[in-house]
């Protein structure tokens, strides 16, 4: 019987597929709101719609959708990402805004926590810091500051926020035009313990370095007797956002005004000063005094636009520094702020 020769066949290799790349749709991985519902302010609140949602590496693919927003809210909260570590906050704004800002020509006192991350301004927790621009009181500032909550005050110490464009809107008209034409006046004397020291205003011991920062930047200096010294500086009660194109409100007047210190603590340095000898004030540009009533109505103005909400441990909210100004309420309990700025913007 002849045996068949059986050839086993090899089964036919299927060709290769590539694996074609899932595109993932950023904007599903997040969600917004406002914390006011029924009014489309500021802040914009961004939530992650998935948890563990990596926000350093989101931020990094997503600088159009901050920059969009931050011009037109001038504020964002994100929340519920997470976020527990300095290094990953400033990881995070720098991969935003680049290289950080150191904080010269301070106003406030402040500690350096971790590169040029420094704490929020280090008053008694009693004491409320009003609306403001940071560094207004310059020629320069940063166009974007960046606060961390690591952790929350036990009770108030909230960040309140208002939107510059609509307190210039608010104040009377003639107010605007006469600051607008007139400018702003700063006054400053360091020493004597009462206020932060040129050392500490100027970030050095040496003479010569404040005098070159005060020539460059348009700052009238003067030596006093026992290592005190004295400026005098005038700058813009009213800016125009270098990318909005806004007209903002954007000075310090009411914060540097004699009239903003607690009535006792007034009388007092008017007591044993006068008045270009106190530790800070604001005048004109041309020098006139500027009527306490007006610095009460701008003050005025800044509380009808505030928006207040509570922080949560973990929230970063992000600025536009001329677009919206910040203060800090009153607090209870252990509270830890820091915070960032990018973006340094020449007048």
């Amino acid at each position: 019987m002849n045996q068949k020769t059986i050839t086993k066949l090899e089964p036919k290799k299927k060709p290769l597929v590539k694996r074609k790349p899932v595109k993932i749709n950023q904007d599903s991985l997040i969600e917004t709101s406002h914390f006011l519902p029924s009014k489309q302010s500021l802040p914009l609140v961004v939530k992650p719609r998935v948890e563990g949602l990596n926000l350093v590496s989101w931020v990094e693919k997503n600088r159009e959708f901050i920059e969009k927003n931050l011009d037109q809210y001038g504020a964002i909260l994100w929340r519920n990402f997470g976020l527990q570590d300095i290094a990953k906050f400033e990881q995070l704004i720098q991969g935003i805004w680049g290289d950080l800002l150191d904080y010269t020509y301070r106003s406030t006192p402040r500690s350096q926590v971790r590169g040029k991350i420094h704490t929020s301004t280090e008053y008694p927790a009693h004491q409320t810091i009003p609306l403001h621009n940071e560094m207004a009181y310059s020629r320069n500032w940063p166009l974007k500051i960046a606060f961390f909550c690591r952790k929350a005050a036990s009770k108030g110490g909230a960040t309140p926020i208002a939107d510059s464009r609509l307190v210039l809107k608010r104040l009377d008209p003639q107010i605007v035009s006469r600051f607008e034409e007139k400018k702003i006046m700063y006054v400053r004397n360091y020493g004597d313990g009462l206020d932060l020291s040129w050392q500490n205003v100027f970030q050095t011991n040496q003479k010569s370095v404040v005098e070159n920062y005060c020539r460059q930047q348009g700052i009238d200096w003067e030596w006093k007797e026992g290592d005190r010294l004295k400026t005098r500086q005038v700058c813009q009660a009213i800016a125009i956002h270098p990318q909005t194109r806004d007209k903002i409100w954007f000075n310090q007047a009411h914060l540097f005004h004699i009239s903003s210190l607690e009535p006792k603590v007034r009388d007092l340095f008017l007591s044993e000063y006068q008045s270009e000898e106190l530790p800070r004030n604001a005048y004109y540009g041309d020098g006139t005094a500027i009527d306490s009533s007006t610095v009460a109505e701008i003050r005025h103005c800044y509380q009808q636009e505030m928006t207040i909400f509570p922080w949560q441990s973990g929230d970063i909210l992000m600025l536009d520094n001329m677009l919206t100004c910040h203060g800090r309420m009153p607090y209870v309990g252990q509270r830890q702020v820091v915070v960032g700025m990018g973006q340094l913007y020449s007048n």
